[in-house]
């Protein structure tokens, strides 16, 4: 729920990382697509944009845009779980360091400092927004979404919790992310046009470890 690509329309497949050295034709439309799309669905919202509108956009047929995604929700799907992937991913590997550490209260309140911000990046909050208002249209997306976002890591923080003994690992790892994220993220997927500043965020993410030490504060969370 948390990196460094664009707004996860920069690769030709969801799993890849970075974009090859040397694109072919292809790969290129493909990008092209991916990215027009991606600025169309954050300015337009999902009903709101068309394969046509994208295929102008990208300035390509609108049979170029349906040889590589079937159909809009493909397209919408793809580009919403790779920016997850891009997000998420560090943000769930950092988490296995930090199930060895001999600081805990230090290295929790980079890892938290870090969680808050990527998962409070614009596009981030723009696809959530998104992704919630077409819910309706299109659960099986809303799903994934909860599934690899914050369900995933939530699993990381219990597996990280567990190794260090805190409390109940899945409880535990539900207060830290509310803890962590809290006002920040529920204010701004309402309240957009008002960006927290880096050291609002800092801030929070710091009240939020000193709540979760102090709640949890047997065992090895008191190193």
């Amino acid at each position: 729920m948390t990196e460094t690509r664009g707004a996860g329309a920069g690769n030709g497949s969801r799993g890849q990382r970075g974009r090859p050295a040397v694109e072919d034709r292809s790969a290129r439309k493909r990008r092209v697509v991916m990215e027009a799309a991606t600025a169309l669905f954050l300015r337009h919202g999902y009903l709101g944009t068309s394969m046509d509108q994208i295929a102008a956009f990208a300035a390509v047929s609108k049979p170029t845009v349906y040889k590589f995604f079937p159909d809009k929700e493909q397209l919408f799907t793809e580009i919403v779980l790779a920016t997850l992937d891009r997000v998420g991913d560090p943000i769930r590997a950092e988490l296995s360091s930090l199930a060895e550490t001999d600081h805990l209260p230090a290295d929790l309140q980079r890892f938290a400092r870090r969680y808050l911000a990527g998962v409070m990046q614009p596009t981030v909050l723009q696809l959530r927004r998104l992704v919630i208002g077409a819910s309706p249209q299109l659960p099986g997306l809303a799903r994934a979404y909860y599934e690899q976002a914050p369900g995933q890591t939530l699993d990381a923080l219990a597996g990280c919790f567990g190794r260090l003994q805190i409390g109940d690992p899945q409880v535990a790892a539900a207060h830290f992310a509310f803890l962590v994220l809290g006002r920040a993220l529920d204010k701004s997927l309402f309240c957009g046009d008002e960006p927290f500043s880096g050291a609002q965020l800092r801030a929070q993410a710091d009240a939020g470890v000193s709540a979760f030490l102090a709640a949890y504060q047997h065992g090895q969370a008191t190193s």
